[in-house]
């Protein structure tokens, strides 16, 4: 179903001994479990130590990452902005983009990016993470930046994953000159919606940027994960067997929505993630847009007018002011400066500011609105044409979307152990009982207590306790420190999370039968990875046998479920609601004929296969003694093997 995953190298065997200094055993393995959050708006490493770790206290840090803050200046800080600025090739003297491991880069990667693109946005790429899971663009052309001059060298989403990557690899060589971050065990994160396409395309990224052995962790998962590490053990008393846990988590470019049950089995409590919800392109930069939207406003009932450039470049300096007033409770007003475009300012930058006030007016009501649990998210009619860019979500209202979520999953959790009976028949939703915050926006106790009187207002409507707050999140760092614990935990040691594939997948065939004017083909849906399907784990389908079209084009298209869980390999679907399933990129592809004539139909069985990476592949098995096809996700259009 997937471009077929890079093999990683083979861990070291626990007994290996080393071929040369006898005298010095060398390590078993890895010396490091390395975690990496990849994400929209800032990037950050954190790493556990293995040898020092124990099975409760696990020894994790934050890498310092060195970068640049200035033209010539590097700074080691924890996180590094998610942004690359190319600049003009006279702009900077020499030596201005030096790293202490690199002095021929010709880009800057985080903060120095950040604050010289604010001023100069169309150099800027920005939420490359975003675009890179977008499918209605090539993600390996050369697209970023969007609205970049001729004379500027686009890359593509794929390429600007790389290079913060690429930073994060050099900057921990540079500081673990004795464990090379190639010999580790690394985790990466992504978003618990991400499709397998933008799953496959980050796995691309990540070997393309010299990494080794590689794991894809969903962000919410991840964020729990360093709430359990950081609690030392005491998560056992905070959490109990019948809890539903709802992870929020509001990144810079998707809102991530996950449940996770509490079990208790043989007197031990194990954690099972039960549902996610779909893919919302809502998170940060929509509230950046928001807030500079406010501010043009403002200008404009003041006499000044900004451009679309103009615009672009007060929503960078608008995110600069968000994340101040979101840290910093004693900031009540930060000052805002746009350049201008013209000779007739004075200083040649036209001023504002962005308070407080407006910040926690705009995101409360526009973001977080209180609303009932009926309300779900509003669609409107679309323009007939539109700008190229990014699918946002129509409705900017998480709490509507929260909403959405909660009533689909009403039946998630009853076929698991322990909890049937547990949700009221007349309940209109699933009850989560904990919740546990993620992203920087939270920071504001404003929005975080609007969620929660919210939430708790539905399940007082439905006469269910209110749900308990899990303090403590680290919101910068949980995705990184988490993923770290992760890579830990994957050892044999603290705490798991069970889960696999967070949706039940399925392949569409056709229906054989006699041509019929305006009517085509029906297609059932054939389900190839159930709900949960575990990481290093295959399955064929049983005994059937389908018609493999090869040697012409051909299209393959897949489906994705959140809701049916009790679908097993092989399950056909003949009809559906438009809730259960929901079509993922088709493939068109043309299928080596190997010696057949084209259009020939080849028996084949399918075999299905969730790798360590997580991503997902489809292979065709044709009979005894031929070569086997593997149907690849190449979202650029056709490819297969």
């Amino acid at each position: 179903m997937t471009r077929g995953h890079r093999p990683a190298p083979e861990e070291t065997p626990e007994n290996a001994a080393p071929e040369a200094a006898p005298e010095r055993a060398a390590p078993a393995g890895p010396r490091y479990a390395i975690g990496i959050d990849l994400g929209t708006t800032h990037c950050a490493l954190a790493a556990v130590d293995i040898e020092e770790s124990d099975r409760e206290a696990a020894a994790l840090d934050v890498l310092e990452i060195p970068q640049l803050t200035d033209a010539g200046a590097v700074e080691a800080r924890p996180l590094l902005p998610s942004f690359i600025y190319l600049p003009h090739e006279s702009e900077l003297a020499p030596g201005d983009l030096t790293l202490p491991w690199r002095t021929d880069q010709d880009h800057a990667v985080g903060e120095f990016a950040r604050a010289r693109g604010a001023a100069t946005p169309i150099r800027l790429i920005a939420s490359a993470k975003s675009w890179l899971c977008h499918p209605g663009v090539d993600r390996h052309a050369g697209i970023l930046p969007t609205d970049a001059p001729d004379e500027i060298t686009r890359i593509s989403p794929v390429e600007a994953s790389t290079r913060y990557l690429v930073h994060l690899r050099e900057a921990w060589d540079a500081a673990h000159p004795d464990a090379p971050f190639a010999e580790q065990d690394v985790t990466v994160t992504i978003p618990a919606s991400f499709d397998p396409a933008a799953r496959e395309l980050t796995a691309e990224a990540v070997s393309a940027a010299g990494y080794g052995r590689m794991t894809l962790l969903e962000e919410p998962q991840a964020a729990l994960y360093s709430w359990i590490e950081k609690s030392r053990g005491a998560w056992r008393k905070e959490v109990h067997p019948g809890d539903i846990i709802l992870v929020v988590d509001v990144g810079g470019g998707t809102t991530d929505l996950s449940l996770i049950a509490v079990i208790e089995r043989e007197g031990n409590l194990e954690l099972h993630r039960v549902a996610v919800g779909e893919h919302i392109l809502l998170g940060g930069d929509n509230m950046d847009l928001a807030l500079a939207y406010a501010v043009v406003r403002k200008l404009a009932a003041e006499g000044t007018r900004l451009d679309a450039w103009q615009t672009r470049a007060l929503a960078h300096a608008c995110r600069t002011a968000k994340e101040t007033l979101l840290t910093d409770p004693e900031v009540d007003a930060v000052p805002l400066v746009v350049p201008s475009r013209g000779s007739r300012l004075v200083g040649g930058t036209i001023r504002s500011e962005l308070t407080r006030a407006e910040l926690d007016d705009i995101l409360l009501e526009g973001f977080f609105p209180r609303v009932a649990v009926s309300e779900h998210p509003q669609m409107r009619a679309r323009a007939g044409l539109t700008q190229l860019g990014l699918p946002y979500a129509q409705d900017a209202a998480i709490t509507r979307h929260l909403a959405a979520f909660l009533t689909r999953q009403r039946g998630a959790t009853e076929e698991l152990e322990g909890f049937q009976g547990r949700v009221p028949e007349a309940a209109s939703f699933l009850h989560p009982s904990a919740v546990l915050f993620n992203g920087g926006v939270f920071k504001s106790s404003l929005l975080a207590n609007r969620l929660m009187d919210t939430l708790d207002d539905w399940l007082e409507g439905e006469g269910a306790e209110p749900a308990r707050l899990l303090a403590g999140a680290d919101l910068d760092l949980a995705v990184a420190r988490g993923a770290a614990y992760y890579g830990y935990v994957r050892r044999g040691r603290g705490v798991r999370i069970r889960g696999g594939t967070a949706r039940s997948y399925y392949v569409a065939v056709e229906s054989a039968m006699p041509a019929v004017p305006g009517m085509e083909p029906p297609v059932e849906a054939l389900c190839l990875a159930p709900f949960g399907m575990e990481e290093g784990t295959e399955a064929e389908v049983p005994a059937q046998e389908f018609g493999l079209v090869v040697g012409e084009p051909v299209r393959f298209r897949f489906f994705g479920s959140s809701v049916r869980r009790q679908d097993q390999v092989g399950t056909r679907l003949e009809f559906w609601d438009q809730d259960e399933l929901q079509e993922l990129e088709e493939i068109e592809a043309t299928l080596p004929p190997d010696g057949r004539a084209a259009g020939a139909i080849v028996r084949v069985r399918l075999h299905a296969r969730v790798t360590e990476a997580g991503t997902l592949e489809l292979e065709a098995l044709p009979p005894e003694g031929e070569p086997r096809w593997k149907v690849e996700f190449e979202v650029r259009g056709t490819q297969a093997a």
